[in-house]
Formats: C-alpha cells, sequence, structure tokens
C-alpha cells in the first residue's frame, strides 16, 4: 500500500510500475487501447482459456525473470501468460487467494490464480499500461480516472464475501474488523491495469472483508498524500484526481477517515517522508468534503 508506487517523486518514473503493478502484468505493450469510461464488462484476458504452463517451474528458486520485487513480494515470468508472485517471508497467501478467486468467480476484473501454495501464487499476467500512466500520459482524463475507481470500489463492495473467510497472517493489521465488503484497501491509479476488455484490479495483498466505507477512505487518503506532497511532480493532478473521486464516490470517505490514517501510519511499506504525509492528507479530504457540503 505504497503510495510511492502511485506517484513517484522521481520525475524519471512516471512511465515505470511498481513491484504490484507488474506483478500481474506485462512490461511492454504494443498500443493498448485506452478505455475513458468505466467498462463493466470481465476484462476480457480473464473470459477466454489461458495457455497451459508449467507448474513445475514455480518450484524453482528462481523459475524464471525476476520482473519485481517489492516489499514483501518477488515476482518472476514464467512466460507470456503467467506470473510468480512469491512472498519471501513465507507468509501462507491463502486467505489473499480464497478472496481473489472468489471475487473473480464473480465476474470482477482481477487476475485468475492458477496454482497456489505457501507463499507462492501462479497468476494471470494482465497486459496493458497501468491507470497512473494513462493519467500520466494525458490519454485518460482525471474525471474518468476518478469514475474509473469509483466503479471498481463500487463493484468489488457489491460481492458478498465468501463465508467462514479468516485472515492468520500474523502481521495482518488488527485495527479492521471484519465487514459486510470485501475490500482491497490500495485501490489507486498504481493498482489498476487498463487491459484490453477494460480496468482490472491487481495487488490483492491488503485484501479483507471490512466496511466499504474503510476502502473508499483508504484511496482518498492515499491520493491525498501525494496532493499534499509539495516535492512530488504530481501533486496538483493528485489534488484534481482527489475532488474528482470525492464527486463521483456515494460512499463518505470521512466516517472511517480516522482508521484509514492510522492503518496507513502503521503500513511498514511506507518510504521515508511518506507517514509525515498521512495527516495533512487526511485534514485535504475533510477539507475537501466540507468545501463540496457548504459551497
Amino acid at each position: 500500500m505504497n503510495s510511492a508506487g502511485f506517484a513517484p517523486s522521481d520525475p524519471t518514473a512516471p512511465t515505470e510500475r511498481s513491484a504490484a503493478e507488474v506483478a500481474e502484468s506485462s512490461p511492454h505493450e504494443p498500443e493498448p487501447r485506452l478505455p475513458t469510461q468505466p467498462d463493466r464488462r470481465s476484462t476480457s484476458s480473464l473470459e477466454h482459456p489461458l495457455p497451459a504452463v508449467d507448474l513445475h517451474l514455480a518450484d524453482a528458486d528462481e523459475p524464471g525473470h525476476l520482473v519485481a520485487s517489492g516489499a514483501s513480494v518477488d515476482v518472476f515470468a514464467l512466460d507470456d501468460h503467467h506470473v510468480l508472485r512469491r512472498y519471501r517471508s513465507g507468509r501462507d497467501a491463502s486467505p489473499e487467494v480464497h478472496l481473489l478467486r472468489h471475487v473473480v468467480e464473480h465476474g470482477f476484473p482481477a487476475p485468475a490464480v492458477l496454482q497456489a501454495s505457501g507463499p507462492d501464487l501462479v497468476m494471470q499476467r494482465l497486459h496493458g499500461p497501468t491507470l497512473l500512466q494513462a493519467l500520466a500520459a494525458g490519454e485518460v482524463s482525471l474525471p474518468d480516472g476518478a469514475a474509473i475507481l469509483t466503479d471498481l470500489h463500487d463493484r468489488l463492495h457489491a460481492i458478498t464475501p465468501p463465508e467462514a473467510w479468516r485472515h492468520d497472517v500474523p502481521d495482518a493489521w488488527p485495527l479492521v474488523d471484519s465487514g459486510p465488503s470485501v475490500v482491497h484497501l490500495d485501490l489507486h491509479p498504481g493498482n489498476v491495469i487498463l487491459a484490453e476488455g477494460g480496468p482490472a484490479l491487481v495487488d490483492w495483498t491488503n485484501a479483507r472483508t471490512g466496511p466499504a466505507e474503510l476502502d473508499v477512505s483508504m484511496t482518498a487518503l492515499i491520493v491525498a498524500e501525494v496532493a499534499v506532497d509539495a516535492g512530488g511532480v504530481y501533486s496538483q493532478a493528485a489534488r484534481a484526481l482527489l475532488a474528482a473521486f470525492l464527486s463521483a464516490t456515494d460512499v463518505s470517505p470521512v466516517t472511517a477517515l480516522a482508521q484509514a490514517a492510522t492503518l496507513r501510519a502503521l503500513d511498514p511499506s511506507l518510504v521515508p517522508g511518506e507517514r509525515e504525509l498521512v495527516r495533512p492528507a487526511a485534514d485535504l479530504v475533510r477539507n475537501l468534503v466540507e468545501v463540496a457540503a457548504h459551497p
């Protein structure tokens, strides 16, 4: 849930992808079609059978080309259609797999999990730029980007969680209670792939059950952190995207904003300087909501 993956402060970074983004997408794509409106169809790449993959590759220490390495995950390309995500800590990924397979079965656009064992996930490799890249290139407008984020939230929160789902990872956030919705808790432009059939959501490390308000608040907070970063190259655009997102969503981001800010402050994946942005980011979200309520 690292906002640096959403909006890096390095001016050379807009065309790069974070570890989570590369994990389920191709780093080299020929002029993809970019949807400018939310597409409620399932991602077309999920609607066709995937070619077979030699699953024994996943058993190797180095199963393929290392395409990304994040705070806790290494991602290897098995071939053009599959990747292996491996948690270096050895954590059991079965709760994440359970939720991800559940939402895909209910038509939500996300990568398919083909095999899972302990910390290893063999997953579908989605092809396309991230929403972040498309926004930075001006190929998707800020209002359309906000609409895509809102649509993904609405579709995800409409799915009833699987029965008896539990998250037993020892380092799981203790402040997230179970709730009536499946929540992603890292839904930002860097984790949205503009696949051929429409936007698809990747990086389900933080997914669990919880209140929809918390999920929306977390998205608003992550975008707001970029907006309040005076040294960031995307501050002004992030503020406009945040305003558009707050206007587009029907879920109040203020209700769970304090909880979202607490979670962000505890997130061990934050890079130096990011934790100090959480409080002013929360203030910005509140201020924009108040201004909208009392024009």
